[in-house]
């Protein structure tokens, strides 16, 4: 490396330095702020004894994003993860500064938060002049189809599915048995650190399904809520999105290849509130399609496999997905529910009412979403429009060929970009 070489990645590695303790010390104020961090752990120590207030924050986020548009890239190195890496942390910058100013209190609309915090807006599927939820109300008529009867959908629907239950008793064998064949298919494809490891808990009392807690070291808990019963296809797509090829292994290959192998450390912490969630959550559920690349592949898994081992009727396999495959068109209901509630057009008990209309949720489990997206917001975002971004990014390099769709994707997850990056 040349001088200026070196001198440019000494700059860099003093400003991810500045933006770890910066990610720290707002982590003060806000609990759910930092997702992991795994770096020197005398320095999460000296933000608890420091409790740098807002203000000082915000200023110092100002100072760092100066900074760091002076600090030059490398010179001519033609290494593209070095351009990454300072759009990265630009970006990760703002949307801390951003995170500021709303714990200040200051408000702001739905779509101008998640273009602050995450750097993508979802769509609105709205059609000037027609009815706002047009485009929900041609997907719920092809379910009523589905699923005819009295009563509200919703109502409907839960009764259709019970028999598609996991018993509490086998869920974890079941869980199990989904993590070993998720793993098994990305071990196939992805170089793993061979200490790599992950438990799983089962909790109750929280506004979310599943979370990935990663620890460092290459050591994941997911923890998996257990509040409301959790249905077939949830296995998969738990063990997928959570670990593997998702959550646990996105965190473990930045550690390695960024943390460890580049010493990178801003890769040591994550703050939930910024884009790269937005990468982390869409690469988490299109994980899922790159574990099992077709439908038919899945489908034998789990009639073969997890069906049974739940006690499920794997005779009606083909019938619940199809019903499903219509439930995944409904993914961006979530959004619109969240946009309304946090721009004030409606309130809680009728944001409940929207979802049980156009998300097909039981009251009990609409009411778990929206405490979810007072509690996250526009967070709601990274898993429908980041899985579609994602999706996009991948397809657009690897075409039809599950090879190379792996191969993109570990590189992707290997890599400092962003949303914005998705769309090159």
């Amino acid at each position: 490396m040349s001088s200026s070489g070196a001198r440019a990645a000494d700059d860099m590695n003093a400003v991810g330095e500045r933006y770890v303790h910066l990610v720290l010390a707002l982590g003060q104020h806000d609990p759910d702020y930092v997702d992991a961090f795994y770096g020197p752990p005398e320095w999460k120590t000296q933000a608890e004894k420091e409790k740098k207030s807002l203000d000082a924050i915000g200023t110092e986020a100002a100072e760092l994003i100066a900074t760091s548009a002076k600090t030059p890239g490398a010179p001519t190195s033609g290494d593209e993860m070095l351009k990454l890496r300072r759009e990265y942390l630009q970006k990760q910058i703002s949307a801390l500064a951003a995170r500021v100013r709303l714990l200040k209190g200051e408000k702001l609309k739905f779509d101008d938060e998640s273009r602050a915090l995450y750097d993508a807006v979802a769509p609105t599927f709205r059609q000037s002049g027609s009815d706002p939820d047009s485009h929900f109300d041609q997907i719920i008529a092809q379910l009523e189809k589905k699923i005819p009867g009295k009563g509200p959908l919703w109502q409907r629907y839960e009764e259709w599915r019970k028999p598609f239950v996991i018993p509490k008793e086998k869920l974890d064998k079941v869980f199990q048995l989904a993590i070993k064949e998720c793993r098994a298919r990305t071990l196939a494809h992805v170089a793993l650190p061979p200490n790599e490891s992950f438990a799983v808990e089962y909790v109750t009392n929280k506004p979310w399904g599943g979370y990935n807690w990663y620890k460092g070291n290459f050591h994941s808990v997911i923890q998996v809520n257990t509040d409301l019963p959790i249905f077939i296809d949830r296995a998969v797509d738990l063990a997928a999105h959570e670990g593997y090829p998702g959550h646990h292994v996105y965190n473990s290959l930045l550690e390695k290849n960024l943390v460890r192998d580049r010493g990178w450390i801003e890769f040591s912490v994550y703050p939930l509130f910024s884009p790269q969630s937005l990468v982390a959550e869409g690469t988490a559920n299109f994980g899922r399609d790159v574990a099992f690349p077709t439908k038919a592949e899945r489908m034998k898994f789990e009639k073969e496999v997890l069906f049974p081992a739940a006690g499920i009727d794997s005779k009606r396999a083909d019938e619940y997905y199809a019903v499903q495959d219509l439930m995944k068109q409904l993914d961006y209901a979530v959004n619109e529910a969240a946009r309304r509630l946090i721009n004030g057009e409606i309130d809680e008990s009728a944001a409940v009412q929207w979802l049980q209309k156009y998300a097909v949720m039981e009251p009990a489990r609409a009411q778990q979403r929206v405490k979810f997206i007072q509690r996250y917001r526009s967070y709601v975002i990274n898993y429908n429009l980041g899985e579609d971004m994602v999706r996009r990014y991948i397809e657009k390099r690897s075409g039809a060929d599950p090879e190379k769709r792996w191969s993109e994707f570990a590189k992707l997850l290997s890599s400092p970009r962003l949303p914005r990056g998705l769309t090159d």
